[in-house]
């Protein structure tokens, strides 16, 4: 059978091309060596770079670090702007690490202007106003106390709180027009002075370390 097939062959061989089988063969090892030569002149020499996988391109996040009770004004450093720093944001006087979420928060995402904020207000009113970037919520409607609610619970089950905002003190308006709550004479004995009926005002003295005392 095999001998059938190759006489079949040589047959076909003389009568397709003209040459013998020994020539054409010949000529078939030549191509080959040629087409591998030229080949080998112009194709790559190096293997091809192994692509990186995801663990290698994405690098991992450090944990959070809990920065304590800040100003708004030391809030604002952490913006984004510096990579060495974590990116935080704060809800209701609560600041959280949101740096997992940098494409969102993270200098040119969609919400970057909210970073290194206390941005409760524009959550609530889904505002990207500047006014509307503070801590303030006061005069907000029930609708939008409830979407800063669905906002804060999210970042509590999402991201690690880390802070809270420093609220200034507020000033009372006798400190506020330069007047002491009380008075003090000379001593450092405080005075209060307290109407009594129609009459003149009783002034009495009281000292740190005596009984209390009056003084017409």
């Amino acid at each position: 059978m095999a001998l059938q097939l190759w006489e079949t062959l040589k047959e076909a061989i003389v009568a397709y091309t003209g040459f013998s089988p020994a020539t054409f063969f010949t000529i078939l090892a030549l191509f080959f060596a040629a087409y591998y030569a030229v080949s080998g002149l112009f194709g790559p020499t190096d293997p091809p770079p192994r692509p990186r996988n995801l663990e290698e391109m994405v690098q991992p996040l450090p944990p959070p670090v809990q920065v304590g009770e800040i100003s708004e004004e030391e809030l604002k450093v952490y913006d984004g702007s510096d990579p060495k720093k974590p990116l935080l944001m704060a809800i209701k006087g609560q600041i959280y690490d949101v740096s997992q979420s940098r494409m969102f928060y993270g200098p040119g995402g969609p919400y970057a202007l909210f970073a290194g904020k206390d941005a409760s207000r524009a959550l609530a009113k889904m505002s990207f106003d500047e006014k509307d970037l503070t801590g303030d919520i006061s005069g907000l409607g029930s609708y939008e106390l409830g979407a800063l609610q669905d906002w804060e619970y999210k970042f509590m089950s999402k991201y690690v709180k880390v802070g809270t905002v420093k609220r200034p003190v507020p000033v009372t308006e006798a400190e506020t027009n330069g007047e002491p709550s009380g008075s003090t004479t000379g001593d450092g004995a405080e005075v209060a002075a307290k109407p009594i009926g129609d009459g003149p005002s009783e002034i009495s003295t009281v000292k740190s370390d005596e009984a209390p005392s009056k003084v017409e």
